[in-house]
């Protein structure tokens, strides 16, 4: 890449630091990075905006898809839609493991834009290939559904897709941050810039996809629909590709999970000893020269974990200061490290349920919109019904800003604190959002299935059931109310994880947003199949109807909500108990008093 390396003596670093003696050798013999900064954005940015642009574009209608043109019921298509999003977002666990092991970020994300690629072929050849899909259904007759060879074609589009997004999501924005040298003030600025590039490009991508993309879809051809996205996730690649020898390519670093699983099992070798009570003094604290995490002080929670620290006779440390056998003896500096993931996991198991809410509003409120008026005025033009997802976004889009320039400096003279608000008062409020939205949901159903049971319909859909007179402009609410929830919390869980885990974990940081998307969209699949089943005989009908007029809707929208009642409360028990990584223990309230 053009890099010059240069030479330089190493030098030994001893300092004292909260009673405890630590050595850190540094050495200059590193090559000189020549960093491609604001030259390699073009090529990154590319690739960003058509990937997004055909991964979204491909996925925003698939619900619409699998019901119309592969004549499956709205329950299975659900619960399908629920496994594939449920795999796409804990793929990345894998992905990120396999970038910092082996692979490095760069041919991670090449690796994975060419699957995502020949996913979204396949998928536009389901559409293209007559006998690739079942036989179109005419209206009130008995639907044939797909066989097992097409659908083994449709699984196997989607394998390739859960294959790209497990390389593309962990490492996509920290592959762009690489390109900017972090220590310079310009670097630091062009790292800030590619993120709100970065954020940009996904709501264009979102805006597009659910507005012409959609609407191409629904409207002109499926094959020329999804053929779009494929098009354009092509130049992703080519763009990718492209800016090759420009780019900063970050060699693998190592998995920190095995420092993880080292203190796991060093601690348990020693679970029989007692930690001394001048831990500061007696217990091993070597920082390794080139770590990139920051130092963090000695806690009080997990102090079973402490025991992998301590120096017993039968442990031997090496001239460089590093434990003779790592398994057996590790540093303050990792113990404190896997107690931050321990403190954190509390935190993130509360956001699988709290996305259950929001994951109805990108199928089930769909199926609303097929069931409601969805002229816009007074004119013959209908709304495709997937496209009322970009009310989630325009809402997200106008609050960003909104909150950032002139919310958020009210907020810090308001309270003194640093954002206004801490980053757990913006989850809660966005789980209480969350719940508001379920609930307005189902009182938008219940009045929704009122209309088209009393008042004259205005037709049928494909599957038979009538078209309600109630405007789909009555899903606004709803969706807004979910843009406001992500706007609090997504933003925050992804700065919270950013920030709270340690900087060698930044990759698995990355990927435990969408690990919790992951158990999200299977425990929704879950969910929407026991409330099918045990509804279906019982005297009220099966909630769950592919004619929502024959179901009830509302009311397994008044249970998620309940849900959510329950899942708050177990929310503010763990930011109770949370203390920030930077917090030492004469600052633990600081996490309590204001979560």
């Amino acid at each position: 890449m053009g890099d010059e390396e240069k030479q330089a003596p190493a030098t030994l670093e001893i300092s004292m630091e909260n009673g405890n003696l630590e050595e850190k050798t540094t050495s200059n013999d590193e090559p000189e990075i020549k960093y491609g900064g604001i030259k390699a954005m073009p090529f990154v940015i590319g690739n960003e905006t058509f990937e997004k642009l055909g991964t979204v574009g491909s996925s925003t209608n698939l619900a619409v898809y699998l019901t119309t043109v592969f004549n499956m019921k709205s329950v299975k298509a659900t619960t399908l839609l629920n496994v594939f999003n449920g795999t796409s977002n804990l793929a990345p666990l894998i992905g990120a493991y396999l970038s910092d092991t082996y692979f490095g970020r760069y041919w991670t994300l090449g690796f994975a834009s060419v699957f995502s690629f020949l996913g979204m072929v396949v998928l536009m050849l389901t559409a293209a290939i007559s006998t690739m899909h079942p036989p179109k259904c005419a209206p009130g007759a008995v639907c044939a559904g797909p066989t097992s060879w097409q659908l083994a074609f449709l699984l196997s589009g989607f394998a390739f897709l859960v294959i790209g997004a497990g390389g593309i999501r962990p490492c996509n924005l920290a592959f762009g941050a690489d390109q900017f040298n972090p220590n310079t003030e310009s670097g630091k600025r062009g790292i800030t810039s590619f993120f709100n590039w970065y954020y940009f490009t996904f709501t264009f991508a979102v805006m597009i996809s659910v507005t012409g993309i959609v609407y191409v879809q629904s409207n002109v051809s499926w094959t020329i629909g999804l053929g779009i996205p494929a098009f354009l996730m092509l130049l992703s690649c080519v763009m990718f590709f492209v800016g090759t020898r420009i780019y900063v390519i970050v060699k693998p670093q190592g998995s920190p999970i095995t420092s993880i699983v080292q203190v796991l099992v060093a601690a348990t070798k020693k679970r029989g000893l007692k930690v001394p009570d001048n831990s500061a003094m007696s217990l091993f604290n070597y920082i390794p020269a080139k770590s990139i995490n920051s130092k963090l002080p000695s806690t009080e929670q997990f102090r079973c974990l402490d025991k992998a620290a301590i120096i017993t006779d039968e442990n031997q440390i090496n001239l460089d200061g590093t434990a003779a056998n790592p398994w057996k003896l590790c540093s303050v500096q990792q113990v404190e490290e896997v107690k931050c993931l321990l403190r954190i996991i509390p935190i993130w198991s509360a956001s699988i349920l709290y996305q259950i809410p929001l994951l109805q509003q990108q199928t089930y409120a769909v199926f609303q919109a097929l069931q409601m008026d969805r002229r816009l005025g007074s004119t013959s033009f209908k709304v495709p019904a997937a496209t009322y997802i970009i009310f989630t976004m325009l809402t997200l889009t106008i609050w960003i800003p909104l909150y950032d320039r002139i919310i958020v400096p009210f907020l810090q003279r308001l309270t003194g604190k640093d954002g206004g608000i801490t980053l757990l008062q913006r989850m809660g409020i966005g789980m209480i959002l969350a719940i508001l939205c379920t609930v307005v949901s189902g009182l938008v159903e219940e009045n929704r299935r009122h209309i088209a049971l009393t008042r004259p319909p205005l037709g049928q859909t494909n599957k038979g059931g009538s078209i309600s007179s109630m405007s789909g402009m009555w899903l606004i609410p709803q969706l807004a109310l979910s843009g406001l929830s992500e706007g609090f919390n997504y933003i925050a869980q992804i700065e919270f994880y950013y920030k709270q885990f340690p900087e060698n974990m930044r990759s698995i940081a990355g990927s435990a947003f969408f690990a919790g998307g992951a158990l999200a969209n299977y425990l929704s699949g879950v969910l929407v199949s026991i409330v099918h089943q045990i509804t279906s005989g019982s005297k009220t009908g099966d909630w769950l109807d592919d004619d929502l007029n024959k179901g009830k809707l509302d009311y397994f929208y008044y249970v998620i909500a309940g849900l959510g009642v329950l899942n708050f409360g177990y929310f503010l028990l763990c930011a109770k108990w949370y203390r920030y990584k930077d917090a030492d223990d004469s600052t633990v309230g600081m996490a309590t008093k204001g979560i």
